[in-house]
């Protein structure tokens, strides 16, 4: 078979010979937008250099650093999004990104803010998992007055001065676990509701649209008081097995926050006939929920599609940086994914 020549690269690409050599010598300046029309021109008839033209691409493209500052290095599910977050920077054909993913494990407002801000020193913009605080507010704050955009990623912030959120629309996600739980159950019965922590707005507008939800369709159903684990296995345990020895009508359970080890766990050391009259909701899925959803424990998991998410997370970043100051804040729904133990 006849290896494609430098004539038929133009052709496929409808430039000019002149310009393939100038592209593959690299030694004079070619429009971006042509590079990289050649190249996909390239790996479409499988020309020999495409390697070199690729290369090319990449020392003319815009180079940026992101920073990602995620939560808990100890937690696989946010493991798995920074892992997800490298794969989506890798992937960009127009840019080359330098991702810088950190991870905060005591997670007072203090200590984030301080992270997001050295983070910030180093990078040109940064997303962040983090509770909307007073004290994490003025950090984005002080980053927009140098210029560093802030996204907020899965859970939005109230600084009016933050660029972007990327995440899924947490008003319909609360709905959607009531109208699970409560079609899956049958008269009266006591849900109990756990979040992680009041300040993180995707779970407190998720308890919100639940108990809204709730009090519009199945009034039969009690709601407790929600109970914040702090994103602790061990505190969503304890309070779980409390819950479990107290009461005899529980009949649904949603965890909006980190602690799902822990209540499956819990759930574990009761009857399996108990477990099997309560409907258990939570969100995102990682090793652990895969687990329970595999055990027929868990009904459904609300999940952020990973690699949409983090593909859309970055996009939104290079757009804050590219567009400036002028620009207004980006808002980029995430449809969620419900996950169930028959489509796991």
């Amino acid at each position: 078979m006849r290896r494609p020549t430098i004539s038929d690269l133009a052709k496929e690409a409808d430039v000019s010979i002149a310009t393939i050599n100038r592209i593959l010598a690299g030694t004079a300046s070619v429009k971006g937008t042509t590079v990289q029309r050649v190249q996909a021109a390239a790996e479409r008839i499988g020309f020999y250099g495409a390697g070199a033209i690729e290369d090319r691409l990449r020392k003319s493209a815009p180079k940026y650093r992101l920073g990602f500052l995620l939560q808990q290095s100890s937690r696989e599910l946010y493991q798995l999004f920074g892992k997800k977050i490298v794969e989506a920077c890798r992937a960009r054909r127009d840019e080359v990104i330098d991702p810088v993913v950190d991870f905060v494990d005591l997670l007072t407002p203090e200590n984030i803010a301080d992270r997001l801000k050295a983070l910030g020193a180093n990078c040109d913009a940064v997303a962040v998992v983090a509770a909307d605080h007073p004290v994490i507010a003025q950090a984005i704050r002080e980053l927009h007055e140098k210029g560093k955009p802030v996204i907020a990623y899965i859970t939005d912030q109230s600084a009016r001065e933050r660029a972007a959120y990327v995440g899924a629309d947490n008003w319909k996600m609360g709905r959607t676990a009531a109208w699970l739980i409560s079609n899956m159950t049958h008269g009266p019965g006591r849900i109990a509701v756990f979040i992680g922590n009041h300040r993180y707005q995707c779970q407190d507008v998720s308890d919100a649209s639940f108990r809204s939800y709730v009090r519009e369709h199945a009034p039969h159903l009690i709601i407790e008081d929600s109970r914040p684990t702090h994103e602790e296995p061990n505190e969503a345990y304890r309070m779980v097995k409390e819950l479990l020895a107290t009461t005899d009508d529980l009949t649904g359970i949603l965890i909006v926050g980190g602690g799902i080890s822990g209540v499956l766990r819990a759930l574990r050391e009761v009857p399996q006939e108990r477990r099997r009259s309560i409907r258990l909701v939570c969100r995102d899925i990682g090793p652990e929920t895969r687990k329970g959803l595999s055990e027929g424990m868990i009904t459904a998991a609300l999940c952020h599609p990973l690699e949409q998410t983090s593909t859309a997370l970055v996009e939104t970043m290079i757009e804050t940086i590219t567009q400036g100051a002028s620009g207004g804040t980006i808002q980029r729904t995430i449809t969620f994914e419900i996950v169930t133990p028959e489509n796991i």
